[in-house]
């Protein structure tokens, strides 16, 4: 039993590390399908990390946390959009600019409330989101082979967690069953068209950008006061980033974006675990090798395996209505 230990360690290692990625995932995915391309991921989802541990920190509630990180999130997608679709500005730079304002301004505040060089106070175990036992978890954890996967595998998560993997189903059947996502994904191929049956592009887009921010919030969130106890200067770590790359990855897919965004955490989960561990032939690799072993897969994974990913054809282009 011992190596199934080890492997059912190593996949809940992976779908913890993965929940962040998979919420920006989808968040950049609402983003980009309606054609506004969002490099600042990483600075919502800092955002909303700083301001559910301060709102946890001050109101001893995990949730009222979450509500925060979701308002701060959407405040600065509507921040983007008012960039890029009311005034029409380079998505690159305005999406740049937000993960700029994000970076200083946590620790700037941070530093100014809590004098803990920019991170906000350890939370207690009431401000967090604490792991759920499911149902029969404990009555089938001696079972062998399927309790242990149903115990420590399935069992024992946070909320955050079964809500980001229900936002998978949830997300295709809004972009492939919905009349919002087939919007959705018109007017990021060709807003024309959209403009011309009498739907307004900018609303429409506007609409994306807010789900990106609720998403982002919730990722936020997550680190702040579900797999960590409290925010920590630059905690996010280029998750938005990779998050990116998983999506181009999944070629703008939600259930692929799932997979790519597990491949990321198990790399992840990997790498942690064998810091500190000799290999064969090798020795013990130096552990700043290890931590940069998920970034270096996710280079080689985008250039040698992904082949040719399509954008939407609008992606980056600011629409302007013909008169």
């Amino acid at each position: 039993m011992e190596p199934l230990t080890t492997i059912l360690q190593l996949f809940d290692s992976t779908i913890r590390l993965s929940v962040p990625l998979l919420l920006a995932c989808l968040a950049g995915l609402y983003s980009e399908r309606s054609g506004i391309f969002d490099i600042g991921l990483e600075g919502k989802m800092l955002a909303g990390a700083f301001a559910a541990g301060t709102a946890a920190t001050w109101f001893g509630s995990a949730y009222i946390g979450l509500l925060a990180a979701v308002l701060i999130s959407v405040a600065l997608g509507l921040v983007h959009g008012f960039a890029s679709i009311t005034h029409r500005g380079n998505q690159i730079v305005s999406g740049v600019a937000i993960n700029f304002i994000a970076a200083g301004t946590t620790v700037i505040l941070g530093q100014a409330w809590f004098q803990q060089g920019g991170r906000t106070p350890s939370l207690p175990n009431e401000a967090r989101f604490n792991p759920i036992d499911l149902p029969g978890a404990n009555a089938l954890k001696d079972v062998p082979i399927i309790g242990p996967i149903y115990y420590e595998l399935i069992s024992g998560h946070s909320i955050l967690v079964y809500l980001a993997f229900a936002m998978v189903p949830f997300t295709w059947w809004v972009l492939y069953r919905t009349r919002f996502g087939l919007r959705l994904r018109a007017v990021g191929e060709n807003p024309a068209a959209v403009d011309t049956a009498g739907v307004s592009v900018p609303w429409l887009r506007y609409r994306a950008v807010i789900c990106c921010g609720v998403l982002c919030g919730v990722a936020g969130a997550y680190l702040a006061t579900a797999q960590g106890a409290g925010f920590v200067k630059d905690m996010t770590a280029g998750k938005g980033y990779i998050a990116l790359a998983a999506l181009i990855f999944a070629k703008w897919r939600p259930v692929q974006a799932m997979f790519a965004c597990l491949l990321f955490g198990f790399l992840d989960a990997v790498a942690i675990r064998m810091q500190g561990h000799p290999l064969p032939l090798i020795g013990e690799v130096p552990v700043q090798f290890m931590q940069a072993l998920p970034y270096i897969l996710t280079v080689i994974l985008l250039a040698g395996f992904i082949g040719k990913a399509i954008p939407p054809k609008a992606g980056g282009v600011a629409y302007v209505k013909e008169r």
